[in-house]
């Protein structure tokens, strides 16, 4: 029951947005996965990314399951961050409105799910890392991988069946819901057979190699759009790597 419920809210959230607040940006249908917080890869994050990854129980005490989503950006986004070492302007808007659109339908699902007494703990899209090390608190990609919603390709980001470009939102819930299996086949091409290496060729500053990846030069591209678009807030974002290479919006397998 839960999991048709969930899955029509934020579907028909999503829809809706654009007559909610005054935004201009455009997403495809949404992909919803669900994880069980048993599921034995959350412990197995602490070893992938490090000791300090939250278990779903450390952010809610009674977690039963992880409700997770994709939010495919339109093609005309796509597009437009595909020239250029810096982020289009249009690629900046929607990784702000989208960041404000998780707020905003994690509290609608908390909100509505509260009302069936049920617990509910949301979780910041972004800025819930350490920057220090770069590594997360809880990872919205990992996460979203558990719950069955795409794989890892080569420039680290998980490709869905909707593609690799758009946001990851997640929630931890006090109740059971069947978790969604995992892809049986792999998404990127490059692990599939070797033949795409599009993506390294997209980073602007070499930080993504085929056999080697510097996430703190990547976290500087992303600061360096931060002061060319300081007046938007100064938004840590690039995208490069996920646009104009196969699995940028669609399932490169298909």
């Amino acid at each position: 029951m839960f999991k048709e419920r969930i899955e029509g809210l934020i579907d028909d959230y999503v829809n809706k947005y654009q007559g909610r607040r005054s935004v201009m940006t455009k997403w495809r249908k949404p992909l919803v996965g669900f994880a069980s917080a048993e599921d034995q890869l959350f412990e197995e994050l602490k070893e992938v990314i490090g000791p300090s990854h939250a278990l779903p129980e450390d952010l809610l005490a009674g977690a039963r399951s992880i409700i997770t989503y994709f939010l495919p950006f339109e093609e005309a986004i796509i597009e437009s961050n595909i020239k250029g070492e810096n982020s289009s302007k249009k690629w900046v808007v929607a990784y702000r409105e989208t960041n404000q659109l998780i707020h905003d339908l994690n509290q609608h699902i908390k909100a509505e799910l509260n009302t069936l007494g049920q617990e509910v703990k949301t979780v910041s899209a972004t800025g819930n890392f350490f920057e220090d090390e770069l590594i997360s608190e809880w990872s919205h990609k990992h996460v979203a991988y558990i719950a069955g919603l795409g794989t890892f390709g080569l420039h680290k980001m998980l490709i869905t069946s909707k593609g690799s470009a758009g946001r990851i939102g997640s929630l931890v819930v006090d109740f059971e819901s069947p978790p969604t299996d995992r892809p049986e086949e792999e998404y990127c091409l490059y692990k599939v057979d070797g033949s795409c290496t599009q993506c390294v060729a997209r980073c602007v500053n070499g930080s993504l190699q085929e056999n080697a990846f510097d996430r703190h030069g990547c976290y500087d591209a992303c600061l360096s759009n931060g002061e060319v678009y300081s007046d938007m807030g100064s938004p840590e974002v690039c995208g490069k790597c996920t646009v104009n290479v196969p699995c940028s919006d669609r399932n490169p397998i298909r």
